[in-house]
């Protein structure tokens, strides 16, 4: 069994696209990396402002409301970071979903 190679499969038997879609997308970013770049900073920042606006406006609790900025605050400012470094084309698109959806998150939180 050492040497056996076992295609990963779901339940349903047939591959998942999820990891290509991933390479896809990240060989992308790649290969327009300063267009993607520019881009994807203001659609991140725009994005980082309405998730910290719709945090003052409906959370009710201090301590919460601050966990949430501090959140927003540091994953915002980590891709701002990544792009004036200058970091690698994959650990800044990494960077960059985990912030989105870190924003996402806390706007469908402070919407419900």
């Amino acid at each position: 069994m050492k040497n056996s190679k076992m295609i990963s499969t779901n339940h349903s038997g047939h591959k998942s696209k999820l990891p290509k879609l991933y390479n896809n997308l990240v060989t992308e970013f790649s290969k327009k990396k300063w267009g993607y770049e520019t881009v994807a900073l203001l659609g991140q920042s725009c994005l980082g402002g309405v998730a910290v606006m719709v945090t003052l406006q409906n959370c009710n609790f201090k301590t919460i409301r601050l966990i949430e900025l501090f959140l927003i605050t540091v994953f915002c400012m980590s891709f701002n970071a990544a792009v004036l470094i200058d970091l690698d084309s994959k650990p800044a698109f990494n960077i960059l979903i985990a912030s989105v959806f870190v924003c996402l998150c806390i706007i469908a939180i402070n919407l419900i």
